[in-house]
């Protein structure tokens, strides 16, 4: 079973994080939700509290499949400015290990030279942010081990794009339909 660990920082936009991992764990996914905010307690960008199940520092990288970061603000920033995840983000990258990344958090990717040469999208008016990168306007898009996402309304594309990127095509139509999708 893949282990995809979704962070969570102080901000973090809530549908992109938490329908995510609903998601994933519909298609027998293990989603660990893991704080970078030094408290299981993780308060969303509209005051929504979640429970993770892990801190970042009790987190074994080697035994992550995926990294995915939700968007948000100020989440995405909190996630930024964690440096032990940034540590194991430019790892994963070295390693062409998968990263997603919805919303603001492309920017992330694209700050960190992680985007160049690929293509990505990323929540309007951030285009800038995706340094190097051919900049789309796709719902989702994959390039290589690196999957981004535009915004909150695109969230089950993107969730579904990584379900599709480790399960299949056919896995993510078989979640799809059955959410109605």
């Amino acid at each position: 079973m893949k282990k995809i660990a979704i962070f969570f920082a102080t901000g973090f936009e809530e549908v992109e994080a938490i329908a995510t991992v609903d998601i994933l764990r519909r298609a027998d996914m293990e989603a660990l939700m893991v704080s970078v905010s030094g408290e299981l307690l993780v308060k969303g960008a509209r005051g929504v509290a979640v429970q993770t199940e892990k801190l970042i520092s009790e987190l074994d990288f080697t035994e992550i499949d995926m990294i995915v970061l939700p968007g948000g603000y100020p989440g995405y920033e909190n996630l930024e400015n964690c440096g032990e995840l940034m540590t194991q983000l430019d790892l994963f990258h070295a390693q062409e290990k998968p990263i997603a990344a919805i919303c603001g958090a492309p920017g992330i990717l694209g700050r960190r030279n992680i985007l160049a040469g690929r293509t990505a999208c990323v929540f309007p008016g951030h285009e800038d942010k995706l340094v190097g990168a051919k900049v789309v306007t796709e719902r989702a898009v994959r390039d290589g081990h690196l999957i981004t996402g535009r915004a909150m309304g695109c969230t089950v594309d993107f969730a579904l794009m990584i379900v599709a990127y480790f399960n299949g095509v056919d896995a993510a139509d078989k979640i799809a339909a059955s959410i109605l999708r």
